[in-house]
């Protein structure tokens, strides 16, 4: 498949690195300090802010800057178990460096860390929980990420695996929603990947090799 575009945007953990085990470690523990009646490892909670996360759990207002500083501090911690996804590394360092960038949910020191931990480059236009206003499924940080590159959102391709990143490229209107492994099945990105391998994209075509392709 080819598809024309100016810019890609890519969700991080999922789509470029893979941080579950950590996350679910860093988050499990949390849940026992905090709110002992959530099970966290769910797909409807993938892709979202640790902070809105927080804000949703925890029993009392009070104790959000206290508890978001902790989860902030487990998953900091357990960063450098992070490892990059099939193709991931292929890809980005292919890319100029005018034409992509990076959309997540995590802090800017987490998202940061987390790219560099699985050999990834850091890009100057890097978009975090920490630059707007609402994050994901709201369009906001695919907005931004459009902007940054200088792209109108129809120009970009969004890749993504849950589905509250993947209602947040479709609410910003960009050109492509790929969704990336098996859970993206259940999400409405307009086709799926196993993984980045083989993807290739020279500034105008995207090119995605149907061997890849689940959906």
């Amino acid at each position: 498949m080819k598809f024309y575009a100016s810019g890609l945007l890519f969700d991080n953990d999922g789509v470029l690195v893979d941080s579950h085990a950590a996350a679910s470690a860093a988050w499990k523990a949390w849940c026992s300090e905090y709110a002992p009646h959530i099970d966290w490892d769910k797909p409807e909670n993938a892709g979202q802010r640790a902070e809105d996360k927080v804000r949703e759990w925890i029993s009392s207002p009070d104790l959000f800057e206290a508890a978001n500083d902790r989860i902030n501090a487990l998953e900091q911690e357990s960063a450098g178990e992070t490892v990059a996804l099939g193709g991931a590394v292929e890809l980005l360092h292919s890319l100029p460096a005018d034409v992509w960038t990076v959309c997540t949910s995590a802090n800017p020191n987490l998202g940061r860390a987390r790219l560099l931990a699985a050999g990834l480059p850091v890009p100057p236009q890097l978009v975090t929980a920490a630059d707007v206003k609402l994050g994901k499924p709201h369009p906001d940080p695919y907005l931004l990420g459009a902007e940054r590159l200088g792209f109108a959102p129809e120009d970009c391709v969004v890749f993504e695996d849950a589905s509250a990143g993947v209602a947040a490229a479709l609410a910003a209107g960009v050109g492509l929603v790929v969704g990336v492994s098996e859970r993206a099945l259940d999400t409405a990105a307009d086709i799926v990947v196993r993984d980045l391998a083989g993807i290739t994209f020279d500034g105008e075509t995207l090119t995605v090799p149907d061997k890849i392709r689940l959906r």
